[in-house]
């Protein structure tokens, strides 16, 4: 599953991690070693500092990777970041004279993903960090070419959780016009999920959309994924490993969702992108075994499943996708993710207004017609 010739790669790292000079050069080894395991989920906790290009400062922005570039997309800082002089949707060209996709390059060594969406969010991140000194920055923005210098933050003065969801903000759970509910994953409590979708069909909703673009704060898998079928209906298996025989695994039996009153029959649609991870995308997977439930959005970060833990030397650990994670039809989910039924992505553009662009697509799929600027709205004010 990782892609690489693991005996090779070891053959490859244990020289030169021997013959190491200091600390920091064997902590930015085995940055490059974790990463060759092509997983989100293995990451080098205690050494995300020697990652380049540092996490002493930060721009108090949220970048995000649109339409294959580093756009600033939100404040981590609303008033230090205005400060900045930076504007929402304006893309990042260069930093202190180098251009982004050579910082990209230079730093995708040391970053560990799954597959490219989770890579290209991930580095997308970097490009704001660095020494909390000043920058200079070239920006495009509304296709005009400025330069401009901002001032980074100490890193830790900067929520780090914003940014790293995707969800409307406001309830999780709200009636985004009579025909439409909404719920968003990171709020779904497994003792709400009954009274949600009871005052859903009161209200007369014939479409749900289940935001699955942050991480779960509960585990509702089945108590919600119970509501969208009316039969028992396996989602997924998992490998077991098998002690007696290292490297090998077996098949576990499928596992199910099971009914549950009341039944909402009307048209689902699961939203993903590069935030879902883990047991955001075991969600989406269980949700779209429903029959009228499809995914929209974008790849998911492909690190599904548990995880399994290992100490390294220096107090450092790591840890890998510890079991496969394979949908109805034995398709594996681990570095594909949860690939959308229909892919909608955002742009700088939409970015740029405020605009989310993949709910919009959902809520249009579900009324069968366009959404109106005050439909729009009055749903992002929380009305």
């Amino acid at each position: 599953m990782i892609g690489e010739d693991w005996p090779q790669v070891m053959s490859e790292f244990v020289p030169l991690i021997v013959s190491a000079a200091d600390v920091d050069s064997l902590y930015r080894l085995l940055l490059m070693l974790v990463a060759r395991l092509n997983d989100t989920h293995t990451q080098l906790f205690g050494a995300y500092a020697m990652r380049p290009p540092g996490m002493k400062g930060q721009l108090p922005v949220v970048m995000r990777w649109v339409e294959d570039q580093v756009v600033v997309a939100g404040w981590a800082d609303e008033l230090f970041g205005r400060a900045t002089g930076l504007q929402i949707g304006d893309v990042i060209l260069a930093v202190d004279g180098r251009p982004v996709p050579e910082l990209m390059a230079e730093w995708a060594p040391y970053y560990s993903a799954s597959n490219e969406p989770q890579r290209n969010m991930n580095l997308a991140k970097a490009v704001a960090r660095g020494p909390v000194t000043s920058c200079r920055l070239q920006v495009l923005r509304e296709g005009e070419e400025i330069e401009l210098t901002a001032e980074r933050m100490a890193y830790d003065k900067i929520d780090q959780m914003v940014g790293r969801r995707h969800t409307l903000p406001g309830p999780a759970y709200r009636m985004l016009m009579p025909e439409v509910a909404y719920m968003a994953l990171q709020g779904i409590k497994r003792d709400s999920v009954q009274t949600w979708i009871e005052d859903a069909l009161a209200q007369g909703a014939t479409g749900l959309v289940i935001d699955c673009r942050a991480y779960p704060g509960d585990f509702p898998i089945f108590k919600l994924g119970g509501h969208l079928v009316k039969e028992p209906t396996r989602f997924v298996t998992f490998t077991r490993a098998d002690p007696a025989n290292p490297g090998a695994f077996t098949w576990n039996d499928y596992i199910p969702l099971d009914p549950a009153q009341p039944h909402f029959g009307g048209k689902v649609v699961v939203l993903v992108d590069e935030v879902s991870m883990s047991s955001a995308e075991y969600h989406a997977l269980a949700f779209r075994a429903a029959p009228q439930a499809m995914v929209m959005g974008s790849t998911s970060s492909g690190a599904d499943g548990n995880v399994s833990r290992f100490a390294l030397p220096g107090g450092l650990t790591t840890m890998i996708s510890g079991i496969g994670v394979f949908d109805d039809e034995r398709q594996p989910t681990q570095r594909v993710g949860i690939v959308p039924d229909e892919v909608v992505l955002p742009t700088i553009a939409g970015i740029r207004d405020s605009r989310d662009e993949v709910l919009e697509a959902a809520v249009e799929f579900l009324l069968g017609r366009d959404v109106t600027e005050q439909e729009v709205g009055a749903w992002a004010r929380g009305e």
